[in-house]
């Protein structure tokens, strides 16, 4: 009981340390190297995409995808406001003006309605957006096929941040394949790890190669150290990118372990009025990277940040859902569109979400010690309402 049960801790295997031990046998320790480029190729051939660019984080995957965009100081950006600041950050880098999106119910993910409200704002006053950052949010989807469309119809491309989704899928296809660029992130909370690291893929290898280029300091080919244009220091190393590798040829336990969690906890709590899980999506199959819900603090008689106090005194680990990007100091001064006039999902998520234990390494022992700190939590308060309305 003693031992804190984490929300999504490392999940490591046995191939890891032979690809690392390679590196070390072959004295490739410095960025670049085999594993680096056999890397790309493993990500890219398994979820469906031309090519892929190893870097150093998801957050620079957004990056070099902005970069390749022509995104510049002024120029706008539409993107999901219910997210990890990665997502925005990269576009303040560039000098841009990012454009918050709220969710839609079915999949928390980018409401298409507020999308083309936004779009329709946008042209009216001749300042359409340089490109739109879709977020999958907690391991699903987006309904790109709705997103995709509205973009295309003002010729407008789609960045995917598939950072959460590795593994996800919508119709049948890879989460993060479905527009011009996707990334992943390989943080150590993540599904798969590199400790840090992140993906950029494209169907659009000369776009990547330029990626490439910028992420290795924009070093012109030249015998001297010959530069015409401002580069980054983005690059995976060849360490990094073995443990990558290892991790990757077991994702898809991954998934469904981390599914099996989800599957467990919901069995135990929606029998609880007020109690509503992340919903699934019918439009593809998440990958459940973390496991998400909503508590209605008026049936219940318990806020999430009570639960999370109440586990955290069990020495569990929650979180509550992301605080939308529009609500946070830095960046309230930019423009916000709802998912209807009235109604806002991300911020209801945001007040009523919490996210559990989820990892795929979670014992049923330790689901067991959450679950039970959350169903004796919700019997006290629900027999304290019952009792007080008597």
């Amino acid at each position: 009981m003693d031992q804190r049960i984490l929300l999504s801790p490392p999940h490591m295997g046995s191939l890891e340390r032979e690809y690392v031990e390679e590196a070390f046998r072959t004295n490739w320790i410095a960025p670049l190297g085999p594993n680096v480029d056999q890397f790309e190729r493993e990500l890219a051939e398994h979820v469906g995409s031309r090519g892929a660019v190893a870097l150093s984080s998801g957050t620079a995957a957004i990056h070099m995808a902005l970069r390749l965009l022509g995104v510049e100081r002024g120029d706008r950006v539409f993107v999901s406001t219910l997210t990890f600041i990665a997502s925005v950050n990269p576009i303040l880098y560039e000098g841009g003006e990012p454009v918050f999106i709220d969710s839609d119910r079915d999949s928390w993910n980018m409401s298409p309605a507020a999308l083309q409200r936004a779009f329709e704002d946008a042209q009216r006053i001749g300042r359409l957006p340089k490109a739109v950052i879709v977020v999958n949010l907690y391991g699903q989807s987006a309904d790109m096929d709705a997103i995709n469309e509205i973009c295309s119809r003002y010729d407008i491309p789609v960045i995917e941040d598939a950072a959460e989704s590795l593994g996800a899928t919508y119709k049948g296809r890879a989460s993060g394949t479905l527009s011009k660029f996707g990334i992943y992130s390989f943080n150590g909370n993540k599904i798969i790890t590199t400790s840090g690291g992140g993906m950029l893929v494209s169907d659009d290898l000369e776009a990547l190669g330029k990626a490439r280029f910028y992420a290795t300091q924009a070093r012109e080919q030249a015998l001297h150290y010959e530069h015409t244009e401002v580069g980054f220091n983005y690059r995976m190393s060849n360490i990094l990118a073995g443990v990558g590798r290892g991790q990757l040829k077991v994702l898809e336990e991954r998934v469904n372990a981390r599914r099996a969690v989800f599957e467990r906890y919901a069995h135990a709590l929606t029998k609880f009025d007020g109690v509503e899980m992340m919903p699934e999506a019918d439009f593809g199959r998440a990958n459940r990277w973390l496991t998400t819900l909503t508590l209605k603090p008026d049936v219940t008689g318990l806020t999430p940040t009570e639960l999370i106090e109440r586990l955290s005194k069990a020495n569990i680990e929650a979180r509550p859902v992301w605080k939308p990007m529009h609500m946070q100091p830095l960046l309230q001064q930019y423009a916000y569109y709802p998912h209807q006039d009235g109604e806002s999902v991300s911020e209801s998520l945001f007040q009523q979400g919490l996210c559990l234990p989820s990892g795929s390494s979670l014992t049923i022992a330790e689901q067991d010690r959450v679950i039970e700190v959350i169903q004796e939590s919700l019997y006290q308060t629900t027999r304290r309402m019952s009792h007080e309305s008597a």
